[in-house]
């Protein structure tokens, strides 16, 4: 696909994807850091688009088709930082030093966990099903929560607001319907798994602490979305 593009065919396919993703990236620490620096100083929000932004390479990658390899290397290597940005401020405003959550921790672990599973299976899709519903299922769960959440209740401690999860709901069901739709059409079973999984990962959210809900609400979202299309098209 890129190989046809003009000017680029003598460019390694490899490196080419590599410097796509690349540039995606540092566009958006570049907006996260123009948000931090003349915007606003709530490291929430700046954390938040980061969040958002960068879960959205799971498409970059899929449209790519890049090795598994290299998604799992990336995985491993951010996992790394993160974790040493809990004790070094490597990234400040994004992964606060001290900061009681693995979030970011467990939403790199989960890139390399469903880029590992299903890119070996050829069904990516399911793979960018985690990633997209986590990205802007939680993301917009937390923005809309603390913004408009008048209504709340708890969960193991937890403070949720009903807003917030109607927000996580309804995105959670936008990308998995918009992910299948594009694979397998206009069927049945495309809105019925879409709100399957727009139902569990909200539940997923809800119950999950600590930040752990970056890694449960991905793995369980493409895993209930995998196995639910793969029992209704051989009903």
């Amino acid at each position: 696909m890129l190989t046809l593009i003009p000017g680029l065919t003598l460019i390694p396919p490899l490196w080419l994807q590599i410097a796509i993703v690349a540039v995606w990236i540092l566009l958006i620490l570049l907006v996260s850091w123009v948000v931090n620096r003349f915007v606003t100083d709530d490291s929430e929000i700046v954390r938040k688009i980061v969040h958002i932004g960068t879960g959205n390479v799971i498409l970059l990658a899929w449209w790519l088709n890049i090795p598994a390899s290299l998604g799992i290397t990336a995985s491993i290597l951010a996992s790394s930082i993160t974790l040493l940005s809990y004790r070094f401020p490597i990234l400040p405003g994004i992964n606060s030093v001290g900061r009681q959550s693995l979030g970011t921790f467990f939403y790199a672990v989960s890139f390399g966990i469903l880029v590992a599973w299903f890119w070996h299976l050829q069904q990516p899709q399911y793979a960018a099903i985690g990633i997209m519903v986590m990205t802007w299922g939680d993301g917009l769960a937390a923005l809309i929560g603390q913004r408009f959440g008048k209504h709340k209740y708890n969960i193991f401690g937890a403070h949720k607001s009903w807003e917030g999860s109607l927000a996580m709901t309804l995105a959670s069901y936008i990308v998995s319907s918009l992910i299948l739709l594009g694979v397998q059409g206009n069927i049945w079973q495309t809105w019925v798994v879409s709100l399957a999984v727009a139902i569990a990962a909200t539940v997923l959210e809800a119950v999950s602490f600590l930040g752990i809900d970056n890694l449960t609400v991905p793995l369980g979202s493409a895993s209930l979305a995998f196995l639910l299309i793969q029992l209704l098209s051989a009903s």
